[in-house]
């Protein structure tokens, strides 16, 4: 994946962690496992952009 579409992962992540920490309060959520998994996602995305930002400098 190209950098664009790491960042736009990145936010589609992020709009999904939103969405299930909002099922997560309003008890609609059943699996609570998928929220740090979508946490470790994003970091693996991030990881992979701050890698390829050093390897650019």
């Amino acid at each position: 994946m190209n950098k664009t579409e790491l960042e736009s992962k990145v936010a589609d992540l992020k709009a999904e962690l939103f969405n299930l920490r909002f099922q997560l309060a309003t008890g609609q959520l059943q699996n609570t496992m998928v929220i740090s998994s979508t946490k470790r996602d994003i970091a693996r995305c991030m990881t992979i952009l701050r890698q390829s930002e050093h390897k650019e400098a």
